[in-house]
């Protein structure tokens, strides 16, 4: 069904006066032709030389001219309607928690196994022409694969992430608006830098540095995203349960759910909960939706332009059908 919204040149309706008054035209002329004929004396003179066309079949010209009318001012106007476009210029950087909290067993098999076969699926799900790199951080932050529309690669460096001691999650952040930039610059073309995003999965504080709002903390890294343009989506995963054993002591490590939320605040983006591993699939899943398409209006006035078209055309063929003229 062609779209009735979004009009860009919602001047053209005041045509609309115009086939208003020409319905009116052609009743009152309909009106005057019958008058007229009541004061024709000669009845049975007026069927012998009067074409026949009785009845409603004679309206039915001017009622499909009267709707052509009405879809080509539709057309004429503009109508607009929403596409979901690729991105295919869009760059993600998958920025992934490898310190030691991640293999707790809170969600099964654990953490990081878990967050694994999640990643891979989003990789293999997302819009094969955005390019998608990978950062990985614990006390430190690196930079497993630049953005590329290679999936295998991307998939291959996750299988090999491997746990380390304490979380600089500012240092990811770092990181992955360091790969963004150094991409772009080398990607050029199209107008300005291409849009991107950082997807951030941690499942607990920052260690490194103490303090968030430190020059390298988390939150003063998620302001320069802001001031960069780079969304971050993050995902706080794992539960309030989870612990692990170090040195034979078993130490608590729930996520900091507060601090992951205040991150996607900072940059503009969204946070996402998830504490098991059908959770996490569901976030990566609406993810791939917003990432991999963005809405965009488009002219949709062709069709109207066609319906005109053929209503008018009908039209004609009608009138001689059933006056042997055009109406």
């Amino acid at each position: 069904m062609p779209s009735l919204s979004g009009f860009t040149n919602p001047a053209w309706f005041l045509l609309l006066i115009l086939v208003a008054v020409l319905v009116v035209g052609y009743l009152w002329t309909q009106r005057r032709r019958k008058r007229s004929t009541m004061r024709f004396s000669n009845l049975e003179l007026l069927e012998r030389v009067a074409p026949s066309r009785q009845g409603w079949p004679k309206h039915v010209p001017m009622a499909l001219l009267g709707v052509a009318l009405i879809l080509l001012t539709i057309g004429l106007a503009g109508p607009t309607s929403e596409q979901r476009i690729p991105r295919n210029r869009a760059t993600v950087l998958l920025t992934m928690d490898v310190s030691l909290s991640m293999k707790a067993q809170d969600v099964s098999p654990s953490r990081l196994r878990a967050a694994k076969q999640a990643a891979k699926e989003f990789a293999d799900k997302l819009t094969p022409g955005i390019n998608l790199g990978l950062v990985s951080f614990a006390g430190t932050a690196t930079v497993m694969v630049m953005p590329t529309t290679d999936r295998p690669s991307v998939k291959q460096a996750i299988d090999s992430l491997q746990l380390s001691e304490a979380t600089a999650t500012g240092e990811g952040v770092k990181a992955s608006l360091s790969a963004i930039d150094s991409f772009g610059r080398m990607l050029g073309g199209g107008q300005g830098p291409p849009p991107s995003r950082i997807v951030l999965m941690a499942d607990g504080g920052q260690t490194i540095p103490r303090e968030l709002d430190a020059p390298r903390g988390a939150y003063t890294q998620a302001k320069a995203a802001k001031q960069a343009g780079v969304p971050i989506s993050t995902i706080s995963f794992g539960t309030e349960h989870g612990s692990i054993r170090i040195q034979g002591q078993r130490q608590p490590v729930e996520v900091d759910d507060d601090a992951m939320r205040h991150i996607a605040d900072l940059s503009g983006g969204d946070f996402y909960k998830a504490a098991s591993a059908e959770q996490l699939r569901q976030v990566y899943d609406t993810l791939q939706e917003q990432i991999g398409y963005e809405i965009k209006r488009s002219d949709a006035s062709k069709p109207w332009f066609v319906l005109g078209t053929l209503a008018a055309i009908v039209a004609a063929g009608v009138a001689l059908l059933v006056g042997q003229r055009l109406p």
